[in-house]
């Protein structure tokens, strides 16, 4: 079992974590039906397991999730950090209304996030995405704010762009961006990830298992969104069931899940980065395990192999999600 002392620094001003990252959104209903009960085990033997950043946002299933981890955490508070998205705004059906990323709005959804997770004070907040009508010298001086009253420790992004990144850490450091990126999805090397290294900034890698794409996840039914995913759905979705189990192949031969290898990959690829896994249940964090396993350079040369930049066909959102991230611009 990999050493629970283990930490990677968020950037030159954010906390030490440890180096994998437990994300919270998938036991709240997005992937399908979820209980609460096993959610609330599973963060609790990650924590025992030394995890200590947790990924939540206050838009997941419209703030149940917050409270979900506002249970799992009580008594524990000082054994992890609340990373904590905001400003997207849904209706009481679940539907998707826009942005917003106002001053004023970014000091209420705090309030709320404050108030649903039990707690004095999140550790990292961040936008969920750039509102294109708010600059974000705006948003960010409204974290910034909560820093000075003591609300907020670190600030982070997600999904943004150089541009973006660049305006915003000259308002307030910025500890981390969220992003995704795996095997799979590969963008934010090309431009985003050498301006995190020179602005000193670190980043929390999301969808390293591209949503389950990698370790063969099938749809699970009603409430699961990636029925509504490029990857998965029509003949693109066949084609990649195809493509990656080769790559489950090569993490059977190698003796390691699939799921244990995509971490692998990204930590061998990116090891000052902290990826983040959203397991669901306790035998998901088999995961950890790949801090066990770390690829050689050989490794990482046959999964790249197995699964070229092109070897997956769609996009990772849906076209009119696509169109929203200033990530993508």
């Amino acid at each position: 079992m990999s050493d629970p002392n283990r930490r990677t620094r968020l950037g030159k001003t954010g906390p030490s974590v440890f180096p994998i990252a437990l994300g919270c959104m998938g036991m709240s209903g997005v992937y399908g039906p979820a209980d609460d009960a096993e959610s609330i085990a599973t963060i609790h033997e990650a924590i025992e397991r030394g995890v200590t950043l947790l990924d939540t946002g206050d838009f997941y299933a419209n703030g149940k999730n917050e409270l979900l981890v506002a249970r799992a955490i009580e008594g524990r508070r000082d054994k992890v950090q609340l990373s904590v998205k905001f400003g997207a705004m849904r209706g009481p059906d679940g539907s998707w209304l826009g942005f917003d990323g106002r001053p004023a709005a970014v000091k209420n959804f705090a309030a709320y996030s404050l108030n649903r997770l039990g707690v004095d004070v999140i550790d990292v907040y961040r936008p969920a995405r750039l509102d294109p009508a708010v600059p974000i010298e705006e948003t960010v001086g409204a974290i910034a704010d909560l820093v000075k009253a003591g609300y907020v420790r670190h600030i982070g992004l997600s999904e943004v762009g150089v541009e973006t990144i660049r305006r915003a850490h000259k308002v307030h450091p910025i500890v981390d961006l969220q992003i995704e990126y795996a095997v799979v999805t590969r963008g934010p090397e090309e431009a985003i990830f050498p301006v995190l290294a020179e602005l000193g900034i670190s980043a929390t890698l999301y969808g390293v298992l591209s949503r389950g794409l990698l370790t063969g996840s099938k749809i699970g039914g009603k409430g699961d969104y990636r029925g509504m995913l490029p990857r998965f759905t029509g003949a693109a979705g066949e084609r990649n069931a195809a493509a990656v189990a080769r790559f489950q192949t090569f993490a059977t031969e190698r003796g390691m899940t699939p799921a244990q290898l995509s971490v692998a990959w990204v930590l061998a690829k990116q090891p000052a980065l902290v990826p983040t896994v959203g397991a669901r249940t306790r035998k998901q964090l088999d995961v950890l395990d790949a801090l066990d396993k770390p690829l050689s350079p050989a490794d990482v040369a046959a999964v790249e192999a197995i699964l070229p930049r092109d070897a997956i066909e769609g996009t990772r959102y849906a076209a009119a999600q696509m169109k929203q991230l200033d990530s993508e611009r």
